[in-house]
């Protein structure tokens, strides 16, 4: 299988001020799905840090005192014990917006503050357009001497409260502020990958780009300049050690790093024009798809990514889309809920009216019924190639925020029927379709893969299982609860006076463009 068919080439990456490798082979990838097993792998990583190591990472949100194990340590505790330990530690946080606007300045604050005391150096970012963020979520780990024991960390799970949650879905004991839906600790789903090989130097040189970046790391005015004086913000970052060598080769994957960074003034250096390569990567890949598109993601809500969607559906008569989405936005309120309805509602029903029959969304509920937050961005394209990272299905995502995905092709083949789903001679690859497989067991209560390995058997089981639990409900919850965590989601087209104002506050506040002019006019990424 031609790696190109599925990746990205040097030219179709499109961006000519970075050095990040097209792709690296020779890798291994992990999934680590829900925060608690990717805190717990995280805690024994940094703790095995020894002086001279390097610990960076970008987030965010970080909250100093999440625990990320019952007994300890929090992030500060784990990271400030690392940097006494003369660990290099340096870290990248979005400086975030005010908290009054529910954001986190203040978390993002106090964390840097307790590295900062243990010897490390955190940098507040605020290096975005107006209105946007940093969302990249990542660790990176070097051991100088020991590289073959680097290992990286991407994904979609901050380093923060309401993240560590696990398969039975009761929540974070430290929990943040959701929609009264979700309870008073919201049940979470979300998925990391623990990366190692040659892929763990470009997510170096990835957190590089960002630190070394000559552009001021305060965007808003002076106002936000002189606030981070006075509260003794860190400005100006150190000079970090010389990156060491790429890892050795470790397993049978090729990995793309694919990243968000917006077209602005002043332009990063390292992408004067901005990159696109998530909403590349994903445009090439969807255009591949034949038989079934699985994805889990926070908001799918934007109409130009659901055009790719419902174009490949349009295009091929055997593709499904089965995807995983949250049953109600994370906020309340008479003016923040409905622009968060309305993005989805159109991207669901410009899919729906493609492919009526071959359209099939899902929320998710643990065993008590309370609805689950999903929070994971996983895409699995005919068990051949996946991705996982930070991004959403959303034209901020792709155009606006600094996100960062990680796209796996398995050089190991799976040879359980159908062998190739496809049709086009890739033949079906272990990790892709092992993801895909962990994640349907959970939701459906599965103990086997009976019923799921081919994409319209997975369908309909997946059908079946749903609707078989709205039935229940719908039915007065008599009798035992049927076995799976899946029902089918509904949505409902706001009334035309709501529509008024949340549409035009939906795509320019939570759902804008920053894309450079001449690329929007041309309609592409």
């Amino acid at each position: 299988m031609p790696l190109t068919d599925w990746f990205l080439t040097a030219e179709e990456r499109g961006n000519p001020d970075t050095s990040i490798p097209t792709w690296t082979a020779g890798n291994t990838a992990e999934a680590l799905i829900h925060g608690k097993t990717y805190f717990d792998r995280l805690v024994a990583e940094v703790e095995s840090l020894d002086a001279g190591d390097l610990l960076f990472f970008t987030d965010w949100r970080g909250d100093p005192d999440e625990r990320l194990r019952d007994e300890g340590p929090t992030i500060a505790e784990l990271f400030s014990a690392a940097a006494k330990r003369g660990v290099i530690v340096k870290g990248l946080l979005w400086r975030s917006h005010l908290d009054k606007f529910s954001y986190s300045e203040e978390e993002n604050r106090s964390l840097g503050d307790d590295i900062a005391a243990a010897g490390g150096e955190v940098l507040l970012d605020q290096r975005v357009r107006r209105g946007g963020s940093h969302h990249q979520k990542l660790v990176v780990i070097r051991r100088p001497g020991r590289p073959e024991q680097d290992i990286a960390f991407a994904g979609g799970i901050d380093l923060c409260h309401s993240r560590r949650d696990d398969a039975d879905h009761g929540g974070d004991p430290q929990p943040i502020q959701m929609s009264k839906a979700y309870g008073d600790h919201p049940p979470w789903h979300d998925v990391q990958l623990a990366l190692r090989g040659p892929v763990v130097g470009a997510l170096d040189l990835t957190f590089r780009e960002r630190w070394c970046d000559k552009v001021p790391l305060d965007q808003h005015g002076p106002i936000s300049t002189i606030e981070d004086k006075l509260k003794g913000a860190d400005l100006h970052a150190d000079e970090l050690p010389e990156q060491p060598p790429d890892p050795p080769e470790a397993g049978p994957m090729a990995i793309q790093v694919l990243r968000t960074y917006p077209a602005m003034r002043p332009p990063y250096g390292f992408a004067k024009l901005g990159e696109q390569t998530v909403a590349r990567g994903y445009t090439k890949a969807i255009k591949r798809a034949r038989r079934l598109i699985y994805l889990e993601d926070q908001y799918l809500w934007s109409s130009e990514v659901a055009e790719l969607f419902a174009d490949a559906l349009r295009q091929h008569r055997d593709l499904h889309l089965i995807a995983v989405v949250p049953r109600h936005p994370d906020v309340d309120g008479r003016f923040a809920l409905p622009p968060n309805q309305v993005g989805r509602e159109q991207a669901i029903s410009l899919c729906s009216r493609a492919a009526p029959e071959r359209v099939h969304v899902y929320d998710v509920e643990n065993h008590e019924g309370t609805p689950v937050y999903v929070h994971a961005k996983v895409c699995v394209v005919d068990d051949v190639w996946v991705s996982v990272g930070s991004d959403n299905f959303n034209r901020r995502s792709w155009t606006h925020d600094s996100e960062l995905s990680c796209a796996v092709l398995d050089e190991r083949v799976d040879g359980r029927t159908p062998a190739d789903p496809a049709g086009l001679g890739d033949g079906a690859r272990r990790f892709a379709r092992d993801l895909r497989l962990e994640l349907l067991r959970e939701h459906l209560d599965a103990d086997s893969d009976e019923g799921l390995l081919d994409p319209e058997e997975a369908v309909r089981t997946v059908n079946a299982t749903a609707d078989r639990l709205r039935d229940w409900h719908k039915g007065g919850r008599k009798g035992p609860r049927p076995p799976g965590r899946l029902v089918p989601h509904e949505t409902t087209r706001l009334p035309w006076w709501q529509r008024l104002w949340a549409v035009p506050a939906y795509r320019m506040v939570y759902d804008p463009d920053g894309r450079a002019w001449r690329e929007r006019r041309a309609g592409k990424w």
